[in-house]
């Protein structure tokens, strides 16, 4: 049976809930600064998060709620500029500190770390996004926390495709059963099933009833000592939270090592 030996995480949504109040206002606020009427309401924005990727989601509001701007001269770059204005605004909110990690990740962290597993993180968010938020939640040692990070354009397709956790996989020389993926969607469970791994779901408000079928485990989140996850689905937790212990046991499972 392989030894679990890495941890490769996904961010928007499982590291913090950046998406509701985070990406969804910075959109909102490049919108507006370029001059445009577009406001991307709760519920909108979470229509949206189907579509994988900032510029990808600004091009499918396009063609589903203003199809003729599609065929203006220059559209390509003008989505370019409207994405890096969001990462900016993006940005300059994750300093505010108006985004924290969700409960249990940063102890999941240490104690992952502690623990000998490597980490690494697959998403398709921009490498700017990636290292402004874990420098504002963790400080400037953050991004150094993990090994690999494996984001944005680094791959030709974006989840579900599986090419970004491929990514990750061959820049630590790892196989997928040495390896957990930690997600919260059900296009992220379709990426890393894509690559062979075993997927742990911590769901949020916007992706709770999607289907993760593909998952072995789905909880409420990591949890604390003090405050359990709750598993919605699959084997349960040895104990209150997510940690080592239970990430192994469920390695172990997935590999029919149980």
């Amino acid at each position: 049976m392989q030894e679990l030996k890495a941890l490769i995480f996904d961010v928007d949504g499982t590291l913090a809930d950046t998406e509701r109040d985070g990406h969804r206002v910075a959109f909102n606020q490049a919108f507006a600064e370029a001059g445009l009427d577009w406001e991307w309401s709760v519920e909108r924005y979470g229509q949206l998060l189907r579509v994988t990727g900032g510029k990808e989601r600004i091009r499918q509001y396009l063609a589903e709620d203003h199809p003729e701007r599609l065929a203006e001269p220059g559209i390509d770059q003008r989505i370019r500029d409207l994405h890096a204005a969001k990462t900016r605004h993006y940005v300059a909110l994750l300093e505010t500190g108006a985004i924290p990690l969700r409960p249990g990740v940063e102890r999941l962290l240490d104690e992952a770390a502690a623990a000998g597993l490597r980490l690494a993180i697959a998403t398709t968010t921009t490498p700017e996004n990636v290292t402004a938020l874990l420098e504002a939640t963790l400080g400037e040692e953050g991004p150094y926390r993990f090994e690999v990070i494996s984001a944005g354009d680094v791959v030709p397709e974006k989840k579900p495709a599986p090419d970004i956790f491929r990514h990750a996989l061959e820049a630590m020389d790892l196989p997928p059963e040495a390896c957990l993926a930690l997600e919260d969607s059900d296009n992220g469970v379709r990426a890393a099933r894509g690559a062979g791994l075993t997927v742990v779901v911590t769901t949020n408000d916007y992706t709770r009833e999607q289907d993760f079928s593909g998952a072995l485990v789905v909880l409420d989140g990591f949890g604390e000592p003090q405050h359990p996850a709750t598993v919605l689905r699959g084997p349960a937790l040895p104990g209150p939270c997510v940690d080592v212990e239970a990430l192994r046991g469920w390695a172990a499972v997935a590999q029919g090592g149980r």
